[in-house]
């Protein structure tokens, strides 16, 4: 009762002392919060990676988020052999607009259009749809440490379990599709817009293709009148066309991290509100500018 006749003098007479008070409790709970929740699950992630020969992971997803967690996995199988287990129809925590996978992070048809692509990957050694596998490492917890995730993707998962990559090196094989070969490829979906760019100097553009929804082709359609549109019949296909790409174009989509795990020639339209993606490596460009884009289009493009 005396601390709260005190706060609620402060909160009155001294608003300086109040604040100073208010954000040392909100300090303070997180800390607590911290050491009850997040040291023991890191502790134990620590001690799985160097104890066990045979690790299993699990993610959930966004799409994006699961390909940006690959980077490690390659890693940590340099030492353990790592198996992949895709978590599917785990509810979002809040709305995410125009989503293939609805109010899911990923139902099980998204699911099964990545498997081709992770089971193509040689240091994974099994990668299916979890069914109450024994888990070591849940990939999902990045979002549950309090650190913010705005900051480079790639990286949460580097946080996670503590263990350092190149991202230069690729984190992605496949084949090239001939079909595509020297086509330049575009995806831009509603999401992660740079609201200050626009593609019509692309006008008259030709061997220009869009791989991602039949909405965002529609949409880049009226800038780029050549534009061709090709439904991939799974995401192992999509990165097939990326790779055989004279360079790809898109901002923070699951195409983009395609792109970046083969890296291959890219250009990124970056989100001034939310930048957490990054290029890394040679021949990989990205802009909040419109003067920017164009001049990396056509460094990219000679």
């Amino acid at each position: 009762m005396i601390k709260f006749l005190k706060n609620f003098l402060w909160k009155i007479f001294n608003k300086e002392k109040y604040s100073d008070l208010k954000r040392n409790e909100s300090i303070n709970q997180k800390i607590d919060n911290y050491n009850s929740d997040v040291l023991n699950k890191i502790e134990l992630f620590r001690t799985k990676l160097e104890s066990e020969k045979i690790l299993n992971f699990v993610h959930s997803g966004h799409l994006g988020d699961l390909i940006y967690s690959l980077p490690i996995i390659q890693e940590i199988s340099k030492k353990s052999q790592c198996n992949f287990y895709v978590n599917i129809n785990k509810k979002m925590d809040k709305p995410y607009g125009n989503k293939p996978s609805g109010n899911v992070l990923l139902n099980k048809k998204t699911a099964n259009m990545l498997l081709p692509l992770l089971r193509k990957q040689k240091y994974i050694n099994e990668a299916e749809i979890y069914s109450n596998q024994k888990i070591d490492i849940d990939l999902d917890f990045f979002r549950e440490t309090q650190i913010s995730v705005n900051f480079h993707s790639i990286r949460w998962y580097s946080h996670l379990v503590g263990v350092p990559i190149d991202m230069n090196k690729k984190y992605l094989e496949v084949e090239e599709s001939k079909l595509f070969k020297n086509k330049i490829v575009i995806v831009r979906s509603q999401r992660y817009r740079n609201i200050f760019i626009n593609y019509k100097f692309l006008e008259s553009l030709k061997d220009v293709v869009c791989i991602g929804l039949k909405d965002e082709f529609d949409d880049l359609k009226r800038d780029i009148k050549n534009l061709e549109f090709y439904d991939c019949k799974d995401f192992l296909e999509m990165a097939e066309i990326i790779k055989s790409s004279k360079f790809f174009i898109g901002n923070q989509t699951f195409a983009y991290s395609l792109a970046e795990g083969l890296k291959t020639k890219r250009l990124l339209e970056n989100c001034p509100e939310f930048p957490l993606v990054f290029p890394n490596g040679e021949n990989a460009f990205d802009f909040f500018h419109q003067i920017h884009f164009e001049k990396y289009f056509n460094k990219l493009n000679n």
